[in-house]
């Protein structure tokens, strides 16, 4: 029952309390993006949600737009400015979410969504973190963030995905907010976020 029905009310009762009782908040984050990063404020992006539907993940812009001599961006570490570090420390590039946490796209509570370009690279184990909604914090979030393997990520993600309940994601949001405020995690050991996922070598 918590599944299919109370885990998508809570979801629109949460996006809605959120987005009303901080849009102060909102205002003054966008201003500042625009002012120290330019436009466009938001940072929008494809994700894989919920059986792989593609939809429209939304953030508050983090990184410039540098380029090398030929055009090309520079990679993360070289257009992550110290601003949008602490945007991200803090998880507040993140709020906009919680617009397509009300639309549906995502769930409060969720495996986080990743990159379409992935889609061909998961194993069909891997594959069950589509099950569910994606979500702005998860098991694998209040379990080393970044700083877990691609693949305890995932197994994480799908265990979350095969256990889904009420007292799960209540545990899950009290670490949230640990997780949060010790600003653990943010990146792997030797990436700016984290390094790309090239798919899961067979088990011999």
């Amino acid at each position: 029952m918590y599944k299919h029905f109370f885990k998508r009310l809570f979801d629109i009762i949460l996006s809605l309390l959120v987005l009303i009782l901080f849009s102060w908040l909102y205002i003054i984050l966008a201003i500042l993006v625009r002012v120290k990063l330019g436009s466009p404020v938001l940072f929008t992006q494809d994700r894989p949600g919920k059986d792989e539907k593609i939809f429209k993940l939304y953030k508050f812009r983090s990184m410039t737009d540098a380029k090398d001599k030929d055009g090309n961006l520079l990679p993360d570490e070289d257009r992550l400015p110290a601003f949008g570090k602490k945007l991200r420390s803090t998880s507040l590039d993140e709020l906009p979410e919680f617009f397509n946490i009300l639309k549906g796209d995502m769930s409060f509570v969720g495996p986080r969504p990743l990159l379409v370009k992935y889609l061909p690279l998961y194993n069909e184990e891997q594959r069950h973190r589509h099950d569910v909604r994606p979500g702005l914090t998860g098991w694998a979030q209040v379990n080393g963030r970044n700083l877990l393997s691609w693949e305890d990520k995932f197994e994480k993600d799908v265990y979350y995905a095969r256990n889904v309940s009420f007292l799960f994601d209540l545990k899950i949001i009290f670490k949230t907010v640990a997780v949060v405020f010790s600003h653990s995690g943010i990146s792997s050991e030797t990436d700016a976020t984290m390094e790309a996922f090239t798919g899961t070598k067979p088990k011999e």
